[in-house]
């Protein structure tokens, strides 16, 4: 079987996957919800589906530096990466090792679906029911009256924050928030809290960075809301619940906000 992925790179598949490795958390949930039973390997990162580890799921270190050792001997059909989260070189080591590896290259909300809707095709599995669910969910919200301006800061020492051209300022601007630094140069520009853009809100995620009520919007002036880093940054499974949660959290910073 022969599919291509987001990179346009071809890869020649077995007639039937049976074994697969995940180096993304998102794409480890997105398989891991829609046939667990396929995981043989995954990231220390990889937290969702929260039983992993009961299914015998080898973990294979991180996003960054996978233990290619280890992926190499749990001989996975595929092994599933992604353009932002691995690095070139070393997915190029499992290459070398004779691993097909698939990358998807994910920047938009509908561009998730569809990546991932592919990326499951290239592992003989049919389009799952969370993804229609997640699209009708995303389709039905409704844009609020007035946009927010926000900043969304991903770390600190040093200050670092979303950019351009990322997967979670298209998350947001479906949810009517315009981030003021997507005209930036990088996707996660260093920046300093006393020179930003005329902003009315904050969004801090817990991960990466941890922000919590006690570390993060105390360096700000304008009202924080504290998000769900996964809600905020993964594609797949949780954007169905993202579709259902962020908004409200978002509104309760406008309510703060309108109460000062």
């Amino acid at each position: 079987m022969n599919v291509v992925d987001d990179e346009g790179r071809r890869l020649a598949l077995p007639a039937t996957i049976g074994r697969v490795v995940s180096l993304v958390p998102s794409l480890t949930e997105a398989i891991g919800v829609t046939e667990p039973g396929l995981l043989v390997g995954a990231t220390d990162w990889c937290t969702h589906p929260d039983d992993l580890d009961e299914h015998g799921v080898t973990r294979v270190r991180g996003t960054k530096n996978p233990d290619i050792e280890t992926i190499v001997a749990l001989e996975p059909d595929l092994v599933l990466a992604n353009a932002e989260e691995n690095k070139p070189d070393e997915l190029e080591k499992l290459r070398a090792a004779g691993l097909a590896v698939y990358v998807t290259d994910i920047r938009t909300v509908d561009g998730a679906l569809r990546s991932l809707e592919r990326m499951l095709a290239a592992c003989g599995l049919e389009r799952p029911a969370w993804i229609d669910g997640a699209r009708a969910a995303w389709d039905a919200l409704p844009l609020p009256d007035s946009p927010r301006r926000a900043v969304v800061p991903i770390w600190r020492k040093p200050w670092m924050a979303v950019g351009s051209d990322t997967f979670t300022g298209s998350v947001l601007a479906r949810l009517g928030v315009e981030n003021v630094l997507d005209d930036s140069e990088e996707r996660y520009p260093r920046f300093d809290p006393a020179d930003l853009p005329p902003h009315d809100l904050v969004v801090l995620p817990d991960e990466p960075y941890r922000f919590t009520a006690e570390d993060g919007p105390e360096a700000f002036d304008a009202p924080s809301a504290l998000v769900s880093g996964r809600l905020l940054t993964w594609y797949g499974p949780s954007l169905l619940e993202a579709a259902r949660t962020l908004p409200a959290a978002l509104a309760a910073a406008a309510v703060r906000a309108a109460a000062r």
